[in-house]
């Protein structure tokens, strides 16, 4: 169906193909659009319940070393800016003392590896709101609290975004008006050397 011709209608066009699925928490139809699962916001808490999950099933299958040589020892420690998994002679061979990769944090072994983001110090969770009332980063957990439920939130990018666009503009008055000021500054300069004299 669709290849009719008809006045308006180019021959052979296809209309993009939107498809349409009950949302599984409040049951009303969701329009993907075009770009697919790639346009659906991601569930963070249910990634952790997975993550965590994956995580109890993985200690029975040990991650081993990523830098042993054959055989290689099961992996003690985890490095999250190097993206891999050490035993302890690994870890500090390739951390040596007084370099910068000495510096970088040991975690709990694992086989993924994701960006370490801003930490909620009350809840130890990656922040991902921004509270404009407090003026501070909440995670998931503060968001959810009484102390926030009046507050304004927004996600941290779009504070990020918006935060960006006033820094923006502000340099940008700041940059036009720095001519005017230093002309300012000199005649008053000139008015002080008039005046001593």
């Amino acid at each position: 169906s669709g290849f009719g011709t008809y006045p308006g209608r180019k021959r052979g066009t296809v209309h993009p193909q939107t498809i349409s699925f009950p949302c599984p928490a409040c049951q009303r139809d969701v329009d993907l659009g075009e770009r697919g699962l790639g346009s659906l916001f991601r569930n963070l808490t249910l990634e952790r319940v997975v993550e965590r999950y994956r995580q109890t099933i993985n200690i029975s299958a040990a991650i081993m070393c990523q830098f042993c040589k054959p055989p290689q020892l099961e992996a003690t420690k985890g490095c999250t800016e190097c993206k891999s998994s050490f035993c302890n002679e690994c870890f500090k061979l390739y951390h040596p003392w007084g370099t910068q990769k000495a510096q970088h944090e040991p975690t709990p072994p694992t086989l993924t590896f994701r960006p370490k983001g801003l930490m909620c110090p009350e809840h130890k969770e990656e922040v991902t709101h921004y509270c404009k009332t407090c003026q501070r980063l909440v995670c998931q957990l503060c968001r959810v609290r009484r102390t926030h439920t009046s507050h304004k939130i927004t996600p941290v990018l779009s504070a990020y975004q918006a935060l960006r666009e006033k820094l923006t503009k502000s340099l940008a008055y700041i940059l036009s008006s720095q001519d005017t000021v230093q002309t300012q500054i000199a005649e008053l300069e000139e008015t002080v050397k008039h005046t001593e004299v």
